[in-house]
């Protein structure tokens, strides 16, 4: 045993099956060491002649001092005939949906509500979860009970989300900012989606027994598989024509250009730093992506474009903004001007992303090629031990961004499909036999 401080807490090693050390300054306080690594701290009395323990919380939100203190409070209500393990019991089962979804807010902002691969949500995902949960969920459900909440509810909730009972518009914290909230199906699914994540961690918590989302039928949604046909791509390559010419588009006309050219996300272009640029391996190693880190292949004209900027840049970001270390912003508004009263007024980020993913597979590249290059979860590169790229992949982006390249520069294929016919092959193997050099 030993006094708990903030150095001994963090020392204490993780078991295989989890193990608690006491105070041997206080009895009853104690810390308890998952396998995980995680820590909480904890109290232990007798009530009504049973042993009782209680979970004050996690080392982090806590600290060995204030834990302490609340311990000291907790025993001090045990030794007057309370039982404090109890009566959160009966708080938690009054607990409603307001305070449950405030609770779960805290946890995600503190990092312990794990996304995707087991990491804490990124702030832009905790951004728009928070956005949900009170603009949606609060609104609807916030004074029922936990305990209270039943399947038809979750079935009402979702209609009303669909039939846009939620729908308003808010200011925000910037100057003369709003934000539309808006129903239908598509915000109804993503919603009812968090909702269950969050009766999850109720679930977790010991507040309810079952998930009352789960079961759940939910509407079909279908995602706009909007395109890019070689005429639009012509159009676009004149709309960022007209773009460079304006000191205040241009650099938001070449962020437009970049996507199109890698099929990358929106934020990973806004936000790409020269420090993740590798112009030697054709390539972006990006360290926080919707995927975490991921390396990213990229064509010759991107590197070729990267190139030509580098030595005129001496910012942090390529797209650099008023700061030294600040990527450049208002890309939403400026690219509604580049595409107002044109024919591409419906085009967005994701639209460019698919059409380069489409085309990598009109060009006769495989699902998991496609899936390395715009850095989706099916084949998306994350090792950080990857130094070179595999050929084929530089080769895959180089075909695809010079493809689109032309069409953008007003160019007309008269095939588009790329092929590994047997001819091509032969042709490429006799190529490099020419090129050898016979040793000795």
């Amino acid at each position: 045993m030993a006094k708990l401080t903030k150095r001994f807490v963090e020392a204490v090693e993780p078991q295989s099956k989890g193990h608690v050390v006491w105070d041997d300054e206080f009895p009853g306080f104690g810390l308890r060491v998952y396998p995980s690594g995680k820590r909480s701290y904890i109290v232990q009395y007798r009530s009504r002649g049973r042993s009782r323990r209680y979970t004050i919380g996690l080392h982090g939100l806590w600290t060995p001092e204030t834990a302490r203190r609340e311990a000291k409070a907790l025993l001090g209500r045990a030794a007057h005939g309370g039982d404090p393990a109890e009566e959160r019991e009966e708080e938690r089962k009054a607990l409603t949906i307001k305070q449950l979804c405030e609770q779960y807010i805290a946890d995600m902002e503190a990092g312990l509500i794990l996304g995707k691969g087991g990491r804490p949500k990124k702030e832009t995902t905790i951004a728009t979860d928070v956005g949900r949960l009170r603009r949606h969920i609060v609104p609807l459900l916030g004074t029922r009970r936990v305990r209270d909440i039943t399947k038809p509810d979750m079935n009402n909730l979702m209609k009303d989300i669909i039939a846009g009972k939620t729908r308003v518009i808010v200011k925000t914290d910037k100057l003369r900012g709003k934000a539309i909230v808006r129903g239908g199906a598509g915000t109804a699914i993503r919603t009812m989606g968090l909702l269950g994540g969050v009766f999850s961690y109720a679930v977790e918590a010991g507040i309810i027994e079952h998930n009352p989302t789960h079961g759940l039928r939910k509407p079909k949604y279908k995602v706009r598989d909007r395109r890019l046909s070689e005429s639009e791509y012509r159009t676009l390559g004149d709309i960022l024509r007209q773009g460079c010419r304006s000191n205040q588009l241009r650099i938001h006309a070449d962020i437009l250009r970049l996507i199109a050219l890698t099929g990358c996300r929106r934020g990973e272009i806004v936000n790409l730093k020269w420090s993740a640029v590798d112009l030697e391996g054709s390539c972006l190693r990006l360290a926080d992506s919707k995927e975490g880190a991921t390396v990213r292949p990229v064509g010759l004209p991107v590197v070729e474009y990267l190139e030509k900027e580098r030595p005129h840049r001496t910012g942090t970001y390529v797209f650099q903004g008023q700061d030294i270390d600040n990527a450049v912003g208002n890309f939403p508004q400026s690219w509604k001007k580049l595409f107002k009263d044109t024919p591409l007024w419906d085009v967005t980020p994701h639209v460019l992303r698919h059409s380069f993913a489409s085309m990598a597979n009109d060009l006769g590249f495989t699902e998991i090629t496609i899936a390395a290059l715009i850095g989706h979860a099916k084949g998306s590169v994350t090792s950080k031990y990857v130094h070179t790229l595999d050929s084929t992949l530089v080769m895959a982006a180089d075909t695809v961004a010079g493809y689109v390249k032309a069409l953008l520069e007003g160019g007309e294929f008269r095939r588009n499909t790329y092929t590994l016919d047997r001819q091509s092959r032969q042709s490429a193997i006799e190529q490099m036999l020419i090129e050898s050099r016979p040793i000795g």
